[in-house]
């Protein structure tokens, strides 16, 4: 474990509370928890491939207030919990924020054969030099969370300090830091629920995708991958320009970028998260003096929920807001 030398959380905690026991608890629960959905606008680019991307933005609001954007994770939306409670964190505070969706991800489908993976930090970059340019002159800062995180990590690596001529500050949540290691462990024991999950939509979409683009693709291989890795091997990394799924969660994982890193950036992992295991958190050795490590005990993947009963997800956006904050001027 890593507990020895990571910083600890600063108010407000990230401590779950003591009827909500364990990771896979602390997970799940939140799910039941989502904050209402608050009034979005929807705006679509066109991306320089031709394909499009739709982001959901909070109503305007002060030209000179700070952006935030949050990249989401693997098959989630604005609709997330942790997008809704981060936009009303937001909204409270006066600031601009939105939510991009990776390409299929907001309930349309994208035209291309291609959709998202793990590691596009060329579109991560597309789309913050693009909402750099939106800010007019404020404060822009970014927020990944799991897929979105390991995505915006790699990019901040990639591209160490001219990332500071876009972003004030970042930040990522429960990343994938090393894909090999948390794939494998979601294709074990009870994190086979999760993978299930997404399997469901993932493979609907790629055979939609295999029937608007024939002959590019083997239907067969897709329809029978029972775990992410299959999928990866039979869709995300053929049509992404990966050798396999090895060799793709091998080149997108952002670990290997987290020495690289000169935006400040803070790294939540819980200790306890089933998708990150301990073997995938850093070193200290692995860090740049750019990026603070925070591993509270609890809080599960993405899940960080608070008493009192029947639970609360304001800590979280909460402790994003604190960090941002602290380089807005």
């Amino acid at each position: 474990m890593h507990r020895a030398w990571c910083t600890e959380i600063a108010a407000p905690p990230l401590t779950a509370p003591w009827w909500l026991p364990g990771g896979h608890l602390q997970t799940l629960w939140p799910l039941t928890r989502k904050p209402a959905l608050p009034a979005l606008r929807r705006e679509r680019w066109d991306t320089p491939d031709g394909d499009f991307i739709d982001l959901d933005w909070l109503p305007a609001g002060d030209a000179a207030a700070p952006l935030v954007v949050l990249f989401h994770g693997l098959e989630g939306s604005s609709r997330s919990h942790y997008a809704r409670a981060l936009l009303h964190a937001a909204a409270a505070r006066g600031w601009r924020a939105v939510v991009p969706h990776f390409r299929g991800c907001s309930g349309a489908p994208n035209r291309l054969l291609r959709a998202y993976h793990s590691g596009d930090s060329t579109e991560i970059d597309w789309i913050l030099r693009r909402l750099h340019a939106r800010a007019g002159g404020s404060a822009l800062f970014a927020a990944g969370v799991s897929l979105g995180g390991n995505a915006l990590l790699k990019w901040l690596g990639e591209r160490e300090h001219d990332a500071r001529d876009v972003l004030a500050a970042a930040a990522a949540v429960c990343p994938p830091l090393d894909l090999s290691i948390s794939g494998h462990a979601l294709g074990r024991g009870f994190n086979r629920v999760y993978s299930a999950h997404f399997l469901a939509t993932l493979r609907r979409k790629a055979l939609a995708k295999a029937a608007a683009h024939p002959g590019t693709l083997d239907p067969r291989r897709i329809r029978s991958a029972t775990s992410l890795y299959a999928f990866d091997d039979a869709y995300t990394a053929p049509v992404h320009g990966f050798a396999g799924a090895d060799d793709y969660w091998r080149r997108a994982s952002s670990k290997p970028w987290l020495r690289a890193i000169a935006v400040p950036t803070l790294l939540l992992n819980a200790a306890n998260d089933p998708f990150v295991p301990p073997a995938a958190l850093p070193t200290a050795a692995q860090l740049s003096a750019s990026v603070r490590f925070e591993c509270p005990p609890t809080g599960g993947h993405v899940g960080f929920i608070t008493a009192p009963f029947p639970g609360a997800l304001d800590a979280l956006p909460q402790r994003l807001i604190a960090h941002f904050a602290t380089h807005s001027s």
